[in-house]
């Protein structure tokens, strides 16, 4: 059997190795290789972990949301606040007589202005007229009686115990001259304050019972309007306060706040506020409708239109505004007043830009491209400002 020489042994075991290293693979040029490992390796986890890779996630990231801004002109206004009332009588009473009797006397007419004190009615009392006209001559006795006892006992004519009697007898005359005038005065009813007899249901030779009603009278100077406020306002508005008041009518007159309820009303958690409106004329009656606007101590607010204002994450109003660091922020806002030109809003910082346009589209914490409103938008705020402090 012939011998296999050296070099042959060697050719078939490097002929071996190169069909092994074949076999295996691994022949790419040695960068591509690397790139395609290493994206073969990043496609692995994305698929393992659901998550994409940095260059995907920089292709899909969407491109900011563009927002209209403007930083809208600041005014100090003054709170108005609205509330519906009606007018009423600063006094108002119904006249009653006191005892039974038939009406002798009734000098005053529906609509008639009188003094205090004035007479309004009187019922027929000849019988205690002439118990206080005896009254009278009977003190009068009395008196001269005890001006010549005390002459008498000046010279020591009259024992002391007369002089005692004609005093105590003056006493009584007095005594019974003021009850007969109180019985008749009981006849009478008197205008108890300045003031405009509203009704008269009685007429004169009418009969009337004890207690029942004969007139109505009323003191319009000033005439109150009065209303509800709620709990929040509340603490807006103090006594003394100029209040703006416009009737039903379409009059408007000006008035001071002269009283606020400290009580609540237990149905509508309102208090009660009564506005002293001058009213020497008499022009203005009682029980007309009126819309009364109280104004609170000034503070700085903005205008800005009701397209502004949105609902926050946990159901707040307030208005989106872009910071420093262009990201959204939610402000909740303070209505200061709602005027015809547009919302007055307190609790706006200073350096905040609102976002006028878009503000539906983002949410807190966005991050956003901010551009400056169109000019014709912030013509229109500051020439609604301009109109809404005039």
């Amino acid at each position: 059997m012939p011998k296999i020489r050296f070099h042959k042994l060697a050719a078939i075991a490097v002929l071996i190795g190169f069909a092994a290293w074949m076999g295996t693979g691994e022949f790419s040029s040695v960068g591509s290789a690397a790139a395609d490992n290493a994206k073969a390796a990043d496609a692995t986890k994305a698929q393992e972990t659901g998550k994409p890779n940095a260059a995907e996630a920089e292709q899909k990231k969407p491109p900011l949301r563009t927002v209209a801004v403007v930083m809208p002109p600041r005014k100090t206004y003054a709170r108005a606040i609205r509330i519906s009332g009606l007018t009423e009588a600063d006094k108002r009473a119904v006249l009653a007589t006191r005892v039974a009797g038939v009406i002798d006397k009734l000098p005053v007419k529906q609509g008639q202005h009188v003094k205090t004190g004035e007479l309004v009615l009187m019922l027929a009392a000849e019988e205690k007229i002439s118990n206080v006209d005896n009254a009278k001559q009977l003190l009068a006795q009395r008196k001269a009686e005890l001006d010549a006892a005390e002459r008498l006992a000046k010279t020591g004519n009259l024992p002391k115990l007369q002089l005692d009697t004609a005093r105590s007898n003056l006493t009584a005359a007095q005594s019974m001259l003021e009850t007969a005038q109180a019985e008749l005065d009981r006849n009478e009813v008197k205008a108890p304050f300045d003031g405009v007899i509203d009704r008269v249901p009685v007429e004169l030779g009418s009969s009337v019972m004890q207690g029942g009603e004969v007139a109505t009278i009323l003191k319009l100077d000033p005439i109150i309007a009065r209303g509800e406020i709620s709990e929040r306002d509340l603490r807006y508005i103090k006594i003394g306060d100029q209040a703006d008041v416009r009737l039903v009518n379409d009059q408007k007159v000006t008035g001071t706040v002269r009283y606020i309820s400290r009580d609540a009303s237990s149905q509508t958690r309102t208090f009660r506020v009564e506005v002293a409106i001058p009213n020497g004329d008499g022009s203005i009656p009682a029980g007309m409708t009126a819309e009364i606007t109280l104004s609170a101590e000034p503070t700085d607010a903005v205008m800005l239109p009701r397209s502004v204002v949105t609902l926050g994450d946990k159901g707040d109003l307030g208005i989106r505004a872009v910071g420093k660091d262009d990201k959204v922020a939610f402000f909740p806002i303070d209505l200061v007043d709602d005027t015809p030109h547009g919302l007055v809003l307190g609790g706006i910082p200073d350096e905040a830009r609102v976002i006028v346009a878009g503000q539906e589209l983002v949410k807190e914490g966005d991050l956003v491209k901010p551009v400056q409103a169109d000019q014709a938008t912030i013509n229109k705020l500051i020439g609604e400002a301009t109109a809404g402090t005039q």
